[in-house]
């Protein structure tokens, strides 16, 4: 399982914010799980941890919005990835956010991009729940403290492109 997770360490992925609103609370966490399946539609796969409450929100709500982060995210990156972290809302307060269109979640401003997606499929695989989601909207984001290049983890931290 080292040898696995070490190699794994060495491919960069890209590092987002995913953000579920649920009926009491504003749900997010730090996922870097995230790929483009599909163009035309475009379809995105997230996968999340099976045993996690965002995993649970998720599959109660249907839907889910992406911020992709940037170089100055990397703050915000470790706040989303914390055990025991408050609410998404309480973490974004001083955070340019709006609430997506298409799913009410929350959506970073100044993120590099963003998307709201519903789910179409889902299945569990080994510790994970794998979605396969259709992008129902865009959010217009404007970049901003996002920085120069995406925030990308490696080597099982979070580093810089740019």
């Amino acid at each position: 399982m080292t040898e696995y997770t070490e190699a794994m360490a060495a491919l960069p992925t890209g590092v987002t914010v995913v953000t579920v609103r649920d009926g009491r609370d504003d749900i997010g966490g730090t996922v870097s799980a995230l790929c483009s399946i599909s163009a035309d539609p475009p379809v995105v796969m997230l996968s999340l941890s099976a045993e996690g409450y965002l995993r649970e929100v998720v599959d109660r709500q249907g839907a889910f919005a992406v911020s992709v982060l940037g170089a100055g995210h990397r703050a915000l990156a470790g706040r989303f990835s914390a055990e025991g972290r408050p609410s998404a809302r309480l973490l974004l307060d001083a955070e340019p956010h709006a609430r997506g269109e298409a799913t009410g979640a929350l959506v970073l401003t100044e993120a590099l991009a963003a998307l709201e997606c519903t789910v179409e499929r889902s299945l569990e695989v080994g510790d994970h729940a794998v979605y396969f989601a259709a992008v129902a909207a865009l959010p217009r984001v404007e970049g901003g403290r996002g920085g120069a290049g995406p925030l990308v983890r490696y080597g099982g931290g979070y580093r810089t492109l740019g």
